[in-house]
């Protein structure tokens, strides 16, 4: 799991979001299952080079929504399914779609040529 998490700190989003909105993705997206146990906090610190308490705002987060589960002197695990952790991928990305699609209206792009741009992005993935 660790190789699927990153965070860019020069970006404008507080690393902690980051790191919740990723840890969401791959449980709404199907990577992480329910029960799965995810690494330490002190694990995720290292392996993304941020300070501890960063990593724990971001878990303490999927805890109170229901994302994750803690018990004491045992891993964090994914919850097994709630209402929280019922949201669709299409459901997590309409923010980010219509931001997208407010500046390709700016710009000028028509819908076109933003499918396009989106299938080069999408293929080079």
């Amino acid at each position: 799991m660790l190789e699927l998490l990153n965070v860019n700190p020069s970006s404008g989003e507080p690393i902690y979001r980051q790191l919740h909105d990723q840890i969401v993705r791959l449980i709404v997206g199907g990577q992480l299952h329910p029960e799965d146990v995810l690494p330490s906090v002190r694990q995720l610190a290292e392996h993304l080079a941020v300070n501890p308490m960063t990593v724990s705002r971001a878990m303490q987060q999927l805890v109170d929504q229901g994302w994750i589960e803690r018990r004491r002197g045992q891993p964090s695990r994914v919850a097994a399914r709630t209402s929280a952790n019922n949201a669709s991928g299409s459901s997590l990305l309409a923010p980010q779609l219509s931001a997208l699609v407010e500046q390709a209206q700016q710009l000028g792009v028509d819908y076109d040529e933003l499918q396009q741009l989106l299938k080069q992005f999408w293929d080079k993935k």
